[in-house]
């Protein structure tokens, strides 16, 4: 079977991977899209090939596909079955992974990850385990699927923490895939969302993903901009999403009085100060890190019920075997979101 390796300095292979069978609890899934995610370029830039115990893994921690084959013991499961996979696997018993929280599991040694620790999903076919999977509706289709798979419903996790309703104006910082997904997100429930990037084909997607309002973070203080839409107040809820101490700082101070901050975007470091951005606003700050199994399955059904149209974000198909080239552009910040399709 095909599938992608990592050879280490953003230098990506199509490679034949030996042919695989589920094993007990396991079903075999057939890719019909898998997304290219912001976190998979630290394999991809990395000096070293993606190995674990010097064997290639299969990097993609956005798959989606249909059940083609299931190992002994599988239960509620068919073959035929569209599914988008949730790509952490834990020991199945501890609280968290009784909870869907499979990445929080409490032993360590049994915390997998899929498209890291264990193959993932830029391969024609992957094994995973019957508790990581999760229905895809019918009124979705595989691509969207793969972008509910990590990126979108992020976003989705985030509002759902910060409890976006129509009371609130909410400012996303970042419109990356994750951002983007949070302005289409916060406009369906209401909110009117302020889009903050740097990038004016970005804004433009957001503007035409329902933000209310856009703001070149390029052009000035971005606080001082949403104050002064927000008639001097601020925005209700903010989230933050490009993982910059200067956008985290800005969420926070962007937030008017009694807000709510959530930080989703990753790695590095911030300052805060917290006298004046947190205390003596009576600031809620807010932490988080991607979803349940649930919270995968209530995004899916959000977006099927809702009709979001999160497929306007995708901005470049490519085959398996054209992937290499896609990570390249992918790896240049080429804006939108990035799947590999099968047929």
């Amino acid at each position: 079977m095909r599938g992608v390796a990592f050879r280490g300095n953003s230098l990506a292979a199509v490679i034949d991977y030996p042919d695989i069978e589920p094993g007990p609890e396991q079903v075999l899934v057939k890719l019909r899209s898998s997304g290219l995610c912001g976190s998979d370029l630290r394999r991809y830039r990395g000096e070293t090939p993606n190995e674990n115990n010097g064997q290639l893994i299969r990097p993609g921690h956005e798959p989606c596909g249909e059940i083609v084959a299931l190992g002994p013991g599988v239960i509620g499961l068919q073959i035929g079955d569209r599914i988008i996979q949730h790509h952490y696997e834990g020991c199945r018993e501890c609280e968290y992974c009784l909870t869907g929280w499979q990445q929080l599991c409490e032993v360590a040694e049994k915390k997998e990850y899929y498209g890291g620790s264990m193959h993932g999903g830029h391969g024609d076919y992957m094994v995973v385990h019957q508790s990581t999977c999760v229905t895809l509706p019918d009124e979705v289709d595989y691509e969207v699927g793969a972008y509910l798979a990590c990126g979108a419903s992020t976003a989705f996790q985030a509002l759902k923490k910060l409890d976006v309703s129509g009371r609130d104006v909410l400012a996303v910082f970042g419109q990356g895939p994750v951002g983007l997904a949070a302005t289409m997100f916060g406009t369906e429930m209401g909110a009117r969302v302020i889009a903050v990037d740097i990038s004016q084909e970005r804004l433009g997607t957001a503007a035409d993903s329902g933000a209310w309002a856009t703001i070149d973070a390029s052009n000035g203080d971005a606080p001082e901009q949403i104050r002064e839409l927000t008639h001097g107040d601020g925005a209700d809820a903010s989230l933050e999403a490009a993982g910059l101490a200067e956008t985290r700082v800005a969420a926070v101070e962007s937030t008017r009085i009694f807000g709510r901050t959530c930080l989703v975007g990753e790695g590095g470091e911030v300052t805060f100060q917290p006298t004046p951005h947190i205390i003596h606003r009576h600031l809620t700050l807010l932490g988080s890190w991607t979803f349940s199994t649930f919270g995968l399955a209530e995004a899916a059904r959000y977006t099927a019920e809702r009709n979001v149209p999160l497929a306007s974000v995708i901005t470049s198909r490519s085959t398996i075997e054209e992937a290499p080239v896609a990570y390249r552009e992918f790896s240049s910040g080429a804006p939108g979101k990035f799947v590999i399709n099968w047929e």
